[in-house]
């Protein structure tokens, strides 16, 4: 039987199951001169590109995304009863 292959493209998405290193993990998320995305050092698909600019922009809106998100749920919702609505239905 022949073996099957630890990385590669299917469908052209990249994947890769050989067993991770320390080097080919720093490697991978830091690649100066390459673009915002790179193929990821263990699993399918992309990453981000730690040497680029761009990729720190991302992070940034993300994680003041989840602040924002966090901190609105803390807050405490105003307990005061809601009154009933009055309908009018015109005839």
């Amino acid at each position: 039987m022949a073996e099957k292959p630890d990385s590669g493209t299917l469908f052209g998405m990249p994947y890769n199951f050989e067993r991770p290193s320390i080097g080919r993990l720093l490697s991978a998320y830091w690649q100066p001169g390459k673009g915002m995305l790179v193929e990821k050092p263990f699993g399918v698909g992309y990453t981000l590109n730690l040497a680029s600019w761009r990729s720190w922009v991302v992070l940034l809106v993300a994680a003041g995304l989840l602040y924002n998100e966090r901190s609105a749920s803390m807050e405490p919702e105003d307990s005061d009863e809601e009154e009933p609505v009055e309908v009018v239905v015109d005839d």
